[in-house]
């Protein structure tokens, strides 16, 4: 069949009217190629889709504020004893130091952590800052895990306290004069071990803003115990929490 040049155009303006009243009846089709909105651009200049709500931002892109859920019971959460925390010590430690002056001469199998931007090292009386290689690492994984829950979970960085580290056996004879729980076989001695202060923290200043909001200790706390109990579960240390000592008494794995 042969189709001629009028009725080639009838045909075409048919079409045309038929497509007309489809728009008009159904206007969202075609509004978009491929059926979807374009792409915004991203405050960074970078196109991006528009955000939605998720488990790390909020519908106008600001960053989530995560919960803190902390652990149920501190005792239950992290009970392991001094006879486990001492086995690991003697595997991974050094041989128990009489003195400081003997303990100058262990820098090739001890690491110094007296400064870090991750944690705070107060003045030490009855230890030394120093810790094997094992143990420092684990410090310093606690240090920027516990940066990296404050800032997800919205608060300003606060430093936990390292309030005891290595002892030599001279620390320890002179710490059981005050504290009957020093024994003489502490596993401080091994340079496996360190106890973090829970009720007292470091705040770190802002240069952007240096008044910033005070947070409770008790919160930070919650927040610590999260990083903690995921580092012992992780198989990273053993925990023990001190009650009377106000502190996480911890030795690497």
């Amino acid at each position: 069949m042969k189709i001629t040049k009028n009725t080639y155009l009838a045909l075409f303006a048919g079409i045309v009217v038929v497509l007309a009243v489809v728009r008009i009846a159904y206007p969202a089709i075609g509004a978009y190629p491929c059926g979807r909105p374009p792409i915004e651009a991203h405050p960074s200049g970078h196109p991006s889709d528009t955000v939605r709500p998720s488990r790390f931002f909020n519908a106008d892109g600001s960053l989530a504020r995560h919960r803190i859920y902390s652990v149920p019971n501190y005792a239950e959460a992290f009970p392991d004893s001094n006879d486990l925390q001492m086995s690991a010590a003697m595997r991974y430690g050094v041989a128990p130091i009489e003195n400081r002056a003997e303990a100058e001469k262990h820098q090739d199998s001890l690491v110094y952590i007296g400064a870090s931007p991750y944690y705070h090292v107060e003045k030490l009386n009855r230890s030394i800052p120093y810790l094997v290689p094992r143990a420092a690492v684990l410090l310093n994984d606690i240090g920027r895990a516990y940066y990296d829950s404050l800032q997800i979970k919205g608060y300003p960085l606060n430093q936990f306290i390292v309030t005891s580290v290595l002892r030599t056996k001279e620390d320890v004879r002179k710490l059981q004069r005050y504290n009957h729980n020093a024994t003489e076989n502490s596993c401080h001695l091994y340079g496996t071990t360190f106890d973090i202060c829970y009720n007292r923290y470091q705040p770190v200043a802002d240069p952007d803003n240096p008044e910033t909001a005070w947070v409770g200790s008790d919160k930070l706390k919650w927040i610590l115990c999260e990083v903690l109990n995921d580092m012992r579960r992780d198989g990273r240390c053993y925990i023990k929490y001190e009650y009377k000592q106000s502190c996480f008494h911890i030795t690497v794995r």
